[in-house]
């Protein structure tokens, strides 16, 4: 298997690109040394030095993931509830975490994405300090560790990081949230701006490297940020951040919200001029027709995560709706409870059906634009390109497809969002680099297997909480 060099111009050749519902046989892609495609040519001939691909997909976007929440898989599903039960379990993991901890976990995760087909991940990040919400010794300890963990392994990150203030409407932060907190909006903001001075001064320091790392920004929900700390950091942060934010992902919101300022949580931030095009809504499930409406008309992103809402009972989100009206929808993992893309494109549609009593709500080119296109502008990945993908000045990110395994042979090219898994992704390329090849990472300076470093983290990380059964560690002496 023949590898890009990083710091030099490559060229591939992809035996069937997938862009736009579109099978397209022959394309040639020439990519600069800084990871951005510099031409393309369709029906052509490989030439000399050319890295020869199979059926190629886009780059794949995970539009909004907790890294974190990956040491609960397989670990809660004995404890019924709902969501609000399960974030007990999610405090206690977090508290279980350093720095230190977390770029081991962090790296681990980032890897498994890597190989099940993502390139790019929007990691909506609020594990800012220490259990009692004071600061690390290291400023941006636990920033710069998932900055650190995207690098080593190859992906795309952009950091949103997050702003946490409350502990619900009118609540100050409960004890288990404190590590999240800053204080205030003002405090948020001066850490946002300390930290993305430092994230420039770094990417300054590596000339010749792809910029993997940007830093966007989120308001964690209506009901963690209060009105006037949202307006207050919406009219501090830079016009061109990336603004991420949960929203209605559970009806006590809305009826909170409802309580506290007698609008939804949409009307919320439609009144502060939030609804832009730079807004991306993470979940959007239980919507008013005002709310469908507004999010629509505005050109919102909706990030749907349907196999966490599945996970959590949170309920299955208007999508069609939300997508007629003009939303573009994107896609994220958020819990990881489940790192597949495919699976996440098959729930969307699955999901509709499912509600409507009816089959082809999304065409798989719609699933694969929400998958690859959407969630790229969402993360704010997609300038100068307007919204295109695989054509010069785009982001030279691609996924190659095994078509002859047995969830895919037979299937064609234009339905394989709705027929292949994560265990098809065969190459993928980041940047115009080779980064991970059937299931192993390429060039990490750490073991290029996911598995083994999922392994690794998860012991330590067990170890770290004190629990006395390694094997199904609850963390409950992490959370006192």
């Amino acid at each position: 298997m023949t590898a890009a060099t990083p710091g030099l111009s490559a060229s591939y050749w992809c035996e069937v690109l997938l862009v736009d519902g579109v099978a397209t046989p022959g394309v040639r892609l020439t990519v600069s040394a800084d990871g951005l495609i510099t031409g393309r040519a369709d029906d052509v001939q490989p030439e000399p030095g050319d890295i020869r691909l199979g059926t190629v997909l886009p780059g794949l976007a995970n539009a909004h993931s907790h890294a974190f929440h990956r040491a609960l898989r397989g670990r809660t599903h004995d404890q019924g509830g709902d969501f609000w039960h399960w974030r007990e379990s999610m405090y206690a993991a977090a508290h279980a975490l350093t720095p230190e901890r977390y770029l081991d976990l962090a790296r681990a995760v980032f890897a498994e994405m890597l190989v099940s087909g993502y390139t790019a991940v929007a990691e909506f990040h609020y594990l800012h300090h220490r259990t009692d919400g004071t600061p690390y010794p290291q400023a941006h300890a636990m920033e710069l560790a998932l900055t650190q963990a995207a690098r080593e392994v190859g992906i795309r990150l952009v950091l949103l990081d997050t702003s946490y203030l409350a502990g619900g409407l009118g609540r100050p932060l409960l004890p288990e949230q404190r590590a999240f907190g800053d204080g205030s909006a003002a405090g948020w903001l001066s850490r946002w701006t300390a930290l993305r001075a430092v994230l420039t001064a770094d990417a300054t320091s590596r000339p010749g490297e792809p910029a993997l790392v940007t830093l966007g920004a989120a308001l964690h929900s209506v009901r963690a940020v209060p009105r006037e700390d949202m307006k207050e950091i919406l009219a501090g942060l830079p016009a061109d951040t990336p603004l991420h934010i949960h929203l209605s992902e559970q009806p006590q919101e809305n009826a909170d919200c409802l309580a506290a300022y007698e609008a939804t949580p949409t009307a919320v931030l439609a009144a502060l001029g939030a609804l832009t095009p730079r807004l991306s809504v993470v979940h959007a499930t239980h919507l008013s027709d005002d709310d469908l409406a507004r999010l629509g008309a505005t050109g919102v992103t909706v990030v749907m995560c349907p196999t966490t809402e599945a996970d959590l009972g949170d309920g299955i989100g208007p999508a069609r709706a939300l997508a007629a009206a003009g939303a573009p929808i994107a896609l994220g993992s958020d819990q990881n409870a489940v790192v597949d893309p495919f699976l996440e494109m098959r729930g969307l549609e699955m999901g509709e059906r499912l509600a409507s009593l009816g089959r082809g709500r999304f065409t798989p080119a719609a699933l694969l634009q929400a998958a690859s296109g959407n969630g790229y502008a969402s993360l704010g990945l997609t300038v100068p390109t307007d919204g295109q993908i695989l054509v010069p000045g785009a982001p030279a990110d691609l996924v190659e497809i095994d078509t002859t395994s047995l969830r895919t042979v037979g299937a064609r090219v234009e339905q394989l969002a709705l027929a292949a898994a994560a265990g098809d992704v065969q190459r993928v390329v980041v940047a115009g680099r080779v980064v991970a090849d059937h299931g192993r990472l390429v060039g990490a300076t750490a073991s290029g297997s996911p598995a083994r470093l999922l392994g690794d983290a998860l012991a330590a990380l067990d170890a770290g909480s004190g629990s006395a059964s390694p094997g199904k560690p609850d963390y409950a002496e992490a959370a006192q």
